[in-house]
């Protein structure tokens, strides 16, 4: 991972919903010394404790604790420099099916609510690009509520990770908030393409382009049948006589779509049916899923997701990626250890935040902690509202955006120019 510049002293920092510890491994990078770490499922308590042996970590439901806990837990008799997190979002991912009653949506709130009532100088805030329009925004708004009553100045911006050096094509939402001052949002460190939108930032500049697949995995040792392998988790299982037939008709960029019907699995028509129950047509819907597809090695990963390992295919091996690989993809290092089950270790990879990603975002938040600011007692703000960087946006978006601003004021939001 590549190093980021440092604090000018350790800041501590708190991970809440704390996962694999992509957030608290970055952080680090930045210059931030970890105090605790929480989460409620155990293969990410396990993961953390390998990983980050000096650091208490708590098997707990966010849901149940108070600032004096945590606080008593991290050892601490007064707030962290930053509580960073990204509360569990399968409610409203679009990587399956939404279900925006889901009891974790209500996790956003509980994290706002914990920072708010704790006050450390700046908290960190991750999540997936759905949380902008689940419920019509509800969840912005419970998201911003307490914070900027709190005294948060904030930046809420959504953005792809590849724009900041990580090898994947991966849309995320960030809040980043400061206590009575300003912060800043990360400027970009380099360009990409392969996603709506991405090509556009820094497109005219001297960045770096991103890392791609096949730069980062060039220098992979060819994986073990099976566990553990060389590095850990590179092994791929030997697969059957019809999954080999259709991986080995697939080109780069191509997916299960491409295949000739002879090939395709069973559950494809189910899928492909399965969008269009309430008699949208096809063709208005984008057609059947994408299912199984093999990697271009020119361009960075799709987003990389608990799935990966079952969907995505090395772009120059008839196989599908290994757990390190896509590992690798999230830039964690080879020898950071995942615990639990095969599939728990791949949920646990294909939620983490990036590692180099946070170091970025981390690196920015420390540089403003240790600069000298105009403290704005009692005036929290939302100071951006950033949604967008393609060609057009959903009614859906467009209709958030006007509530955000109603609520909070400012500049409507319009397209990227």
């Amino acid at each position: 991972m590549t190093n980021t510049p440092q604090s000018q002293r350790t800041l501590s920092s708190i991970d809440l919903f704390c996962g694999a510890g992509g957030l608290t491994l970055g952080l680090s990078v930045a210059g931030f010394s970890s105090v605790l770490g929480l989460d409620k499922w155990e293969p990410a308590v396990a993961t953390f404790e390998r990983n980050f042996r000096e650091v208490p970590a708590i098997a707990v439901d966010a849901r149940e604790c108070n600032s004096q806990d945590l606080l008593s837990k991290a050892g601490l008799v007064g707030p962290p420099d930053i509580i960073a997190g990204g509360p569990p979002c399968q409610g409203f991912s679009s990587a399956g099916a939404r279900k925006t009653q889901d009891d974790r949506n209500t996790l956003v709130r509980t994290f706002a609510e914990l920072v708010a009532e704790i006050r450390p100088r700046a908290f960190l805030f991750e999540n997936v690009e759905g949380f902008l329009t689940a419920e019509t925004g509800a969840f912005v708004i419970d998201l911003l509520d307490p914070l900027i009553e709190a005294g948060y100045r904030v930046r809420l911006h959504k953005v792809n990770v590849a724009n900041y050096g990580v090898p994947q094509l991966r849309k995320r939402v960030i809040g980043i908030g400061l206590l009575h001052t300003d912060p800043d949002f990360p400027v970009p460190i380099s360009r990409a393409h392969g996603a709506p939108g991405v090509h556009r930032v820094g497109q005219w500049s001297s960045l770096p382009m991103t890392p791609t697949v096949g730069e980062t995995l060039e220098k992979m040792p060819l994986p073990a049948d099976g566990p553990p392998g060389r590095p850990a988790d590179h092994f791929a299982p030997k697969l059957g006589r019809d999954d080999l037939a259709r991986i080995q008709v697939l080109r780069q960029g191509q997916t299960m779509r491409d295949l000739p019907a002879e090939l395709r699995h069973p559950s494809y028509r189910r899928r492909a049916y399965r969008r269009v129950m309430d008699g949208t047509p096809t063709e208005r819907r984008g057609g059947p899923p994408a299912g199984l597809r093999r990697l271009r090695g020119d361009e960075p990963a799709k987003a990389i997701t608990g799935a990966s390992t079952r969907e995505f295919v090395h772009p120059d091996q008839d196989r599908p990626l290994t757990l390190r690989e896509c590992a690798r993809l999230q830039t964690f290092p080879d020898d950071f250890e995942f615990a639990g089950s095969r599939s728990e270790r791949a949920v646990l990879i294909g939620n983490a935040v990036p590692p180099l990603f946070a170091a970025v975002l981390g690196a920015t938040v420390a540089q403003a902690l240790d600069a000298p600011g105009e403290a704005l007692q009692g005036r929290g703000r939302l100071l951006s509202f950033e949604t967008s960087v393609a060609d057009g946006k959903s009614p859906a978006l467009i209709a958030v955006e006007k509530r955000v601003v109603r609520r909070y004021g400012g500049k409507e939001p319009t397209l990227w120019s």
